[in-house]
């Protein structure tokens, strides 16, 4: 496993290095100056010139855009995501705290999908055909359907300025996370339940678990041992996939909730026309989705040793 893990690390630094190129090139050719736009309007004409002049020496933006890339890979490699050309400030310190509170967003509405996704998928599979089964998938088409934006305004609408449970907007104590978290959980428990509905049905079917039933076991230990212990694979490779589904959605349901993480930072970095912060999101976002997969893979091998992690 440990040659495994090496390997899929050093793997890692050839998609980084491909994202990092890409989107690299795409602020290089648009044709937009964000150091102009900064110092529009606020002097005279060639302390303008001078000042931008200046900082696009500053930035290594006179250089070929295969040298700025260069510069840029090296300061990346010394722990270095650069300047915000906006605020003067390092964007590490821009993003840090922003990036702790996309994960608590995203690991709370992780929880709501996998209970909710999970639970109505068991309960959809085990009453399959009865009404049950009917309000299982009526909540999976639900959030199949629902744009997130729009689910989070009617939340906002009813919990918060109704009924008043909740703040509006803003960020703060717990209360500030429910309303995001379940807005972004609801959403994306919807493919979850029909994978969890799909997989436990094709293993309800296996002899095994006739042979399970026909020796007495309790029916409680037959479905969550023997149906849903071997129905989790595609589960958790959805729930993987779900992750990078809620850091997407993360950055919508910032914006309307004005919750401060990496995807309301995102919106206005996009704004400003400061590449540093954007490029600098792109990449955590990337390494924490690649990660993730490679949690994932480790994970079927504790989820059935029959797996191999080499294959």
């Amino acid at each position: 496993m440990t040659t495994y893990i090496i390997k899929r690390l050093l793997l890692l630094i050839p998609t980084i290095v491909g994202i990092l190129l890409v989107t690299f090139l795409i602020q290089a050719f648009i044709p937009t100056d964000a150091v102009a736009q900064m110092y529009l309007g606020t002097q005279t004409e060639a302390q303008s010139a001078e000042a931008v002049a200046n900082m696009r020496a500053k930035f290594h933006l006179d250089e070929p855009w295969y040298i700025q890339f260069a510069y840029y890979i090296g300061n990346i490699a010394k722990g270095d995501l650069g300047i915000s050309i906006k605020t003067r400030e390092p964007v590490t310190s821009l993003i840090g705290y922003r990036y702790v509170n996309t994960i608590k967003l995203t690991a709370a509405a992780l929880v709501i999908a996998v209970i909710i996704g999970v639970g109505t998928g068991i309960l959809s599979a085990y009453y399959k055909d009865t009404i049950w089964d009917m309000i299982g998938m009526g909540i999976g088409l639900f959030g199949l359907s629902m744009p997130a934006f729009f689910f989070g305004i009617i939340l906002l609408f009813f919990f918060a300025v109704k009924l008043r449970w909740f703040p509006v907007v803003g960020f703060g104590d717990w209360r500030h996370l429910i309303l995001p978290a379940f807005n972004l959980g609801i959403i994306e428990s919807a493919s979850l339940s029909r994978v969890t509905r799909a997989s436990m049905l094709e293993v309800m079917n296996q002899d095994y678990i006739r042979a399970a039933r026909a020796k007495g076991l309790r029916e409680r230990i037959v479905v969550f041992k023997h149906i849903l212990r071997n129905a989790l694979l595609p589960v958790v490779t959805n729930i993987g996939l779900q992750i990078g589904g809620l850091l997407g959605g993360a950055f919508i349901i910032e914006v309307v909730f004005a919750w401060h993480g990496i995807g309301e930072l995102a919106v206005k970095a996009i704004g400003w026309r400061d590449f540093a912060i954007t490029q600098a999101i792109i990449l955590v976002s990337a390494v924490t989705y690649v990660m993730i997969n490679l949690i994932v893979d480790i994970l079927y091998k504790f989820i059935d040793p029959r797996v191999s992690l080499s294959e």
